[in-house]
């Protein structure tokens, strides 16, 4: 929640308050040891990263570098940039009118420190709120030095400066942050020329402009991301630059199958309800396409994959229930399939897998599926609704199938209490959740090979 901005409005006002100019790192220091001493947490919403990235980031900005965040896509890089900006006062005091946003105490450019002299306490303070001290670049290969740096402004000069009146220069987007965070994201991609004109900024914190030097007294903190050279292709971090960056941090996946639920809970905007043992193997289905061999590793399966794998099988358990008049929309096993026909082009297969991905993305699921089934069923013992099965009954099931249909063909076991054993393994309480969780079960004891299944025209039957 954001609070009001105080209601200093001069530079008198400002110093009789006892306010104390810090330097961007200094600040960014100093909340981050201040929340880490409270227990707060500095990066919310940042899943798999607490025992390896964090704690270099961490150092890093102790330690007042520019970072930049190498990994392959959908690792959270931009997410993890993002969060920087909490780190920030929530609001700080910036000469109204100062197209840098500089400090009343501080002024850098020629207009700003003719004004305060000219001024003095009566210089007007407005306040900037820590949202808009954070910018962010795409790094395109049309991107000029004019964007990041400046330019000179002709509208100025044909107002009657001169070329040489520091005034007639347009800022770009790094002095624009002064006193802010810079993002650069996928900085390879920017052309090695462009990159060029970072390095002063960097280290000497100066811009150059046209051949105008221009000593500003620059106070912004560059990171960036990158992906891994050897993928890309596109291009790469010149040497120079990647040496001002003080730290290159490695990002990585979720090294665990809970990390990566716990990602997709956050991340998926779901319109219909999807059971945690679904999500769990959408995790376990990402992961094995992540150690698969005929998967293209160097491009990586994002996080991303998952996400939009939960979002699909949400929306075909919208789509069945409205078209089946069901009174809850709850996604079954059954709907993982709807995932897999829409995200393969999502994954980059080995040049010698041509023609084989649906088979390859079928076998993974199938183990995805497998291995959860183990895990939350385990053990139970399902020999009568084996038995069943192969003395005839049949149970069928589909994307456009109803869950009370599917609970109806659900085979009477007299007294076993299986189908309830396993809604209470799967916390399923609602016919919906139910019938997911006995297909779950099915699917279960057709990889064990105990029954058959054959799968046409949209449904599947159970045998």
């Amino acid at each position: 929640m954001t609070t009001p901005p105080p209601a200093i409005v001069t530079t008198g006002q400002l110093r009789a308050s006892g306010h104390v100019h810090r330097p961007l790192r200094l600040e960014i220091r100093e909340n981050l040891l201040a929340a880490l001493a409270e227990g707060r947490d500095p990066w919310p919403g940042i899943h798999g990263f607490d025992d390896t990235v964090i704690p270099q980031l961490e150092r890093a900005l102790l330690a007042g570098h520019d970072v930049v965040l190498l990994g392959e896509r959908g690792q959270g890089k931009t997410r993890l940039l993002r969060s920087l900006g909490g780190l920030l006062d929530e609001w700080t005091p910036v000469i109204d009118g100062s197209e840098l946003g500089e400090h009343p105490f501080h002024p850098i450019t020629p207009a700003s420190i003719r004004r305060a002299a000219e001024l003095g306490d009566d210089l007007p303070v407005a306040w900037r709120h820590r949202s808009e001290r954070y910018a962010e670049k795409l790094a395109t290969p049309d991107t000029s030095v004019a964007d990041l740096i400046g330019d000179v402004d002709p509208i100025r000069v044909a107002e009657g400066r001169s070329l040489g009146d520091p005034e007639t220069i347009h800022y770009g987007l790094v002095p624009r942050s002064h006193r802010g965070i810079v993002a650069i994201n996928e900085l390879p991609d920017l052309a090695e020329r462009i990159q060029v004109s970072l390095l002063n900024v960097m280290e000497e914190r100066d811009i150059q402009i046209r051949g105008y030097v221009l000593r500003l007294d620059l106070d912004v903190l560059v990171v960036a991301t990158a992906n891994p050279e050897d993928y890309t292709n596109r291009g790469r971090i010149i040497t120079p630059l990647q040496d001002r960056f003080g730290a290159e941090i490695r990002t990585h996946y979720p090294q665990t199958i809970e990390e990566e639920v716990d990602i997709i809970r956050q991340e998926a905007d779901l319109v219909a309800d999807v059971p945690a043992h679904l999500l769990e193997i959408l995790a376990r289905f990402t992961r094995n396409l992540r150690e698969s061999d005929a998967v293209d590793q160097r491009a990586g399966v994002s996080a991303r994959f998952a996400i939009a794998g939960a979002e699909t099988i949400a929306a075909a358990a919208l789509h069945r229930a409205t078209r089946q008049h069901e009174p809850e929309a709850v996604a079954r096993p059954v709907d993982l399939e709807t995932a897999v026909e829409v995200l393969g082009g999502k994954i980059e297969f080995e040049t010698g897998e041509e023609g084989r991905e649906r088979a390859i993305l079928d076998h993974l699921l199938r183990t995805a599926v497998a291995a959860t089934a183990r895990a939350h069923l385990g053990g139970l013992d399902a020999r009568l609704l084996v038995e069943a099965l192969t003395e005839g009954a049949t149970v069928a099931t589909g994307e456009q199938v109803a869950a009370a249909d599917v609970l109806a063909a659900m085979p009477v076991l007299g007294e076993s209490d299986l189908y309830d054993e396993v809604a209470a393994r799967l916390g399923a309480r609602t016919p919906g959740e139910r019938a997911g969780a006995l297909e779950l079960l099915l699917e279960e004891l057709y990889l064990e090979r105990h029954i058959g299944k054959e799968s046409a025209g949209g449904e599947t039957v159970y045998g």
